[in-house]
């Protein structure tokens, strides 16, 4: 490996699209193409677009199967290699973790990282009754993407009607509640608070979705604009999805970027970048408000860059829902207090579903050519705090070449848990939501341990059960699950 193959951040862009009428929007692949153009003009030098070797295109919710190609016929960049990611939010940084190490290899001079999602689109398309919005069909099979394993739920947590995320980060964060010991009012306070902290930032970020402020006392009162997901989140408290939003990031060698006389002020280094897994399914964590794999990987990534997280100067924490941001500042260590965003999060910044990171480092990045000599820690998450990938970037070269460590083997397992899917005797609850549908509540979803250690999961519909455990607390009791998975207190 030769200095000259140091791999950096050149090039960046983020879009918004505004439109009343969806029928005049454009579509992701149409933003995709105007991102990559637009990272290019940003390094200085558009001609670097024709460097690229790879296109790499960040998974997203529409119809295309190779997207990658269609973008370097547009781009004059026919034969080069496309790829494509699988779902999940930590993609993005383990892409440009893997882009880094093909660069530095010499594989390729430069990388494209693009995404786009038209989520707000669709949802106006849907309210018309529109399913077909003519979107570009795109077939192929790229040739690129990332090795690794899917996501998805325990068939005992699908049969007692769990699915969506929104639901078991709510489960999480019950438990959370429970384990700091505040009320359930308490606990709702705080957690507006920390929200608001992250709509404060959106506030000063121009590619910000929501850039309105949005008090504490907005964010925790449930109403029309605000309605109950699952409990204890509102929709200020979720994931804002419907977006449209499009980004792309531009990675090179040092070699080009000088042949290319790209400035050096637009020039960001990864220092280093790790990846880790916890358990693919939440039914087998030993706890649910522990992430050892987010654990090992930030240790991991403070060990190799030299750093104390306490002195790095900007941290975006992948910002779903707010258990997400406790437990990942449980496990780095971090003040909730602390900034721990860069964007607003994906409720104020925007979610474009598993783009969201490609945001959060154009923006990283902004703040790092403003700031010489600071660092800034990315965290990206996919599925319920199960995958995991980060790493330090800095407008300052680092002291060491760039390493990409997969911590898997160092990440402990010995705790895991089994399920039972029939216990006997009475468990103890340790998570639970409950879920509502448009106008009221639909269904209470309890984690519980049994005396052997195994987890369970059980169920009620009773609307009187559904209200009580939304005013008192619910964690710690004690209940009987029946044949069917339906909760019965004891």
């Amino acid at each position: 490996m030769s200095e000259n193959n140091t791999p950096i951040l050149v090039g960046i862009s983020q879009l918004l699209q505004r439109v009343e009428d969806f029928r005049e929007a454009k579509e992701p692949i149409e933003l995709m193409s105007e991102a990559l153009t637009q990272a290019a003009e940003d390094t200085g030098n558009p001609q670097i677009l024709q460097e690229v070797g790879s296109i790499r295109v960040i998974k997203g919710v529409w119809p295309y199967e190779d997207p990658g190609s269609h973008l370097a016929e547009q781009h004059g960049l026919n034969g080069i290699e496309t790829g494509i990611t699988i779902f999940g939010g930590n993609g993005v940084q383990m892409t440009l973790n893997l882009s880094c190490v093909d660069i530095q290899a010499g594989k390729f001079n430069a990388v494209a990282l693009v995404g786009a999602e038209c989520g707000n689109t669709q949802a106006k398309a849907q309210k018309a009754h529109v399913r077909d919005l003519g979107w570009t069909h795109i077939p192929g099979e790229p040739t690129w993407t990332i090795p690794t394993s899917g996501l998805g739920r325990h068939e005992l947590e699908s049969s007692r009607g769990l699915g969506g995320a929104s639901q078991m980060y709510a489960i999480i964060e019950n438990a959370l509640r429970y384990e700091n010991r505040r009320s359930i009012h308490a606990h709702s306070v705080h957690l507006s608070e920390l929200w608001s902290r992250f709509n404060d930032v959106a506030q000063g970020n121009p590619s910000a979705w929501i850039r309105e402020r949005v008090s504490a006392e907005e964010i925790r009162t449930e109403g029309p604009q605000n309605r109950p997901i699952a409990f204890p989140y509102p929709k200020f408290m979720n994931a804002n999805n419907r977006v449209d939003m499009g980004s792309a990031l531009l990675l090179c060698s040092v070699e080009l970027a000088n042949k290319m006389g790209i400035p050096e002020d637009r020039w960001i280094y990864p220092w280093c970048g790790t990846d880790a897994h916890d358990t693919t399914f939440i039914s087998n964590r030993a706890c649910l408000t522990q992430a050892p794999g987010f654990r090992q990987a930030s240790q991991q990534l403070l060990e190799t860059t030299d750093l104390n997280v306490n002195e790095i100067d900007f941290i975006d924490l992948y910002s779903c829902f707010p258990s997400a941001v406790q437990v990942a500042a449980k496990e780095l260590g971090l003040s909730l207090d602390k900034p721990l965003t860069v964007t607003g999060g994906l409720t104020f910044g925007g979610g474009p579903l598993n783009d969201y990171v490609m945001h959060a480092i154009a923006r990283m990045a902004e703040l790092l050519r403003e700031n010489p000599g600071k660092t800034g820690l990315i965290t990206a998450n996919g599925g319920i705090l199960t995958k995991h990938s980060h790493c330090v970037y800095s407008a300052d070269p680092p002291t060491h070449p760039f390493q990409r460590i997969d911590v898997q083997e160092m990440v402990d397992t010995s705790q895991d848990r089994d399920v039972d899917d029939s216990p006997t005797k009475p468990v103890v609850v340790d998570g639970y939501t409950v879920m509502y549908g448009r106008d009221q509540a639909v269904r209470l979803v309890a984690s519980a341990l049994t005396t052997e250690g195994k987890r369970t999961w059980a169920y009620s519909t009773d609307p009187a059960l559904m209200a009580a455990v939304q005013q008192e607390e619910f964690c710690g009791t004690n209940i009987q699950v029946n044949t069917t998975g339906e909760l019965q207190p004891v």
